[in-house]
């Protein structure tokens, strides 16, 4: 079950940077998402899978048992979709401010809000 889940953590890290690398907005904001998920999975996996006990240590025993799931990559996934959900909403919100002023999603086409390098002051030269 693990080796499953780690085909398609890096099936998903191959496709967030193919959208990552795309010329659209959009699909930039979707990499960004599936790039949040596929490192969920992978520390949701690094945690161990399995269902036979719960993680308790029992009474007279300073040691867990052998074979229980580690909690603390469950507590910090948690902790990680609120802040990627948060993170989501901030370039959902960015994006479409962006279409408003620019009128394009295109990011090569959001260029015309640099400023061009004849506009840009001269350093080390002699004018």
């Amino acid at each position: 079950m693990e080796t499953i889940l780690a085909v398609l953590v890096g099936l998903l890290f191959a496709i967030s940077v193919y959208l990552l690398l795309s010329g659209s907005l959009i699909r930039l904001i979707l990499g960004v998402f599936v790039l949040g998920n596929a490192t969920h999975l992978l520390i949701f996996v690094s945690g161990r899978l399995t269902r036979e006990s719960p993680p308790l240590i029992e009474s007279g025993l300073k040691v867990a048992e052998a074979g229980i799931a580690n909690p603390l990559p469950q507590a910090l996934i948690l902790t990680a979709i609120v802040i990627s959900f948060s993170l989501f909403a901030f370039l959902l919100v960015l994006s479409y401010r962006a279409y408003q002023s620019l009128d394009t999603i295109d990011t090569d086409d959001m260029r015309v809000a640099e400023p061009h390098a004849e506009t840009l002051p001269m350093r080390g030269r002699d004018v």
